[in-house]
């Protein structure tokens, strides 16, 4: 007994040494090896992320991210990562935004490149700036490593970051070989990244340094308070799937596509929240991505009427047509905000514009005060307000409806993305209720 008292009193004392050695260089854990405390799941499926011996384990499947529940400004960071595979592929996001850039399966961030053959790349991602410590070869805002560090697959890397006052430098295996300068923004979450391939991860710890309480403009988007995501990049879990749909609506990575031929049944060609929500904010980004054919579209004035010549006939002007879709709002076919490429813009919400009974406030309020698509083709983002009766749109950053009243509208009920005949692509479905 006293052998084993001794060995207790031993194996306490090496403990609370390792303790005050581990405490005393000013590292905390960011990861506690047991589960996904203090990280949030932006836009994955729920097994993309997953904890195993000590380990964070990344699926790669879809494309997305991982992200911390607080942000960072100044700091050292440090964490082991390790491929499987030939050409594994990850990577290290930092001063990170909370939501995924439109068109983009990943936030505005910094990425510290965590590639299989070709890593240690330091560049932005969505729009960030940054001055490289040298010239890219081929003109790119990219600060490539000095010297290839990277142990083969199948074994352990180092990775160690410097954040400091809008400044970067990273060690690979326990030499800096990349650097930049001047980052805007200089805070932000720290990320983890999903990017097709089975990615292992651990021993992440952080020092924070002391902050310069940056202004906003250097201080990454924060929009993340509730809003979850509808759509996990993997599947069509969540969404209502009925007989003659199958195989038309698809899962595609972190891209929900649409071919436009569904043979279900009336509204049962559109594809359905399982969900049912009152007043919420709704981000959706959505794409035409078939070819364009010369058609001939009113003009709509503001008013929400369409223009006519002298002698009473409808005016019409030609344009581009890639096609139509839009989103209903709980559940009501008559609160459809459309996606279409007639000159009036995206968002208008047709039900109510073309619905003559309506007082005239209300015709007007549901016509966009102005066009805000980006070109047939590009990506575009919708933020959907509904409360009460109310329904504000912001497109691509730009508010095109304004406090619409609808009057009538349901209290509750699904979403839906419609079936219009057309292809469509809809990506980072994302929902913040308000109730």
């Amino acid at each position: 007994m006293k052998r084993l008292l001794i060995k207790m009193v031993s194996f306490a004392a090496a403990a609370l040494m390792s303790f005050s050695v581990y405490a005393a260089d000013g590292f905390t854990d960011l990861f506690n090896g047991r589960n996904l405390d203090g990280w949030v799941n932006v836009n994955c499926a729920p097994d993309t992320w997953t904890v195993s011996d000590g380990m964070i384990v990344c699926s790669g499947i879809p494309f997305g991210v991982l992200r911390t529940d607080r942000m960072y400004e100044n700091y050292v960071i440090e964490l082991d990562w390790k491929h499987t595979v030939d050409g594994g592929n990850a990577g290290l996001f930092l001063h990170s935004g909370s939501m995924p850039a439109p068109g983009l399966p990943f936030p505005p961030c910094f990425e510290c490149q965590i590639l299989d053959n070709n890593h240690g790349d330091i560049f932005g991602i969505g729009g960030p700036r940054m001055t490289p410590d040298k010239p890219h070869p081929k003109g790119m805002v990219r600060s490539l490593p000095a010297e290839d560090r990277q142990k083969p697959e199948g074994e352990w890397n180092h990775y160690r970051v410097v954040s400091d006052n809008g400044s970067l430098t990273l060690a690979v295996n326990g030499k800096i070989v990349s650097r930049a300068y001047h980052l805007s923004p200089r805070k932000g979450y720290i990320c983890l990244e999903s990017e097709g391939s089975l990615a292992y991860f651990k021993n992440i710890r952080i020092k924070e340094l002391p902050g310069t309480n940056p202004p906003d403009a250097v201080v990454a988007e924060k929009a993340d308070e509730g809003f979850r995501s509808l759509y996990n990049g993997k599947d069509l879990s969540g969404w209502k799937q009925y007989p003659g749909n199958e195989g038309h609506w698809t899962a595609e990575g972190w891209q929900l596509h649409y071919d436009g031929k569904s043979t279900a049944e009336g509204e049962n060609k559109h594809l359905w929240s399982e969900e049912e929500f009152g007043d919420f904010v709704l981000i959706v980004d959505w794409r035409l991505p078939g070819d364009t054919v010369v058609d001939e579209v009113p003009v709509v004035l503001p008013d929400g009427s369409n223009a006519v010549d002298e002698d009473g006939n409808e005016l019409r002007v030609a344009v581009n047509d890639a096609g139509d879709s839009g989103i209903y709002l709980r559940g009501s076919s008559k609160a459809q905000l459309n996606i279409w490429n007639w000159p009036v813009g995206s968002g208008e919400i047709w039900g109510y514009r073309t619905d003559k009974n309506m007082p005239a406030s209300v015709r007007q309020g549901a016509t966009p005060i102005l066009n805000a698509d980006n070109p047939v083709g590009r990506w575009n983002r919708f933020e959907i307000t509904c409360v009460g009766e109310t329904v504000t749109v912001v497109l691509n950053g730009q508010t095109v409806i304004d406090k619409a009243q609808l009057p009538g509208i349901p209290k509750r009920g699904p979403i839906a993305l419609q079936h219009h005949g057309d292809q469509v692509q809809f990506g980072n479905i994302f929902i913040k209720e308000l109730d």
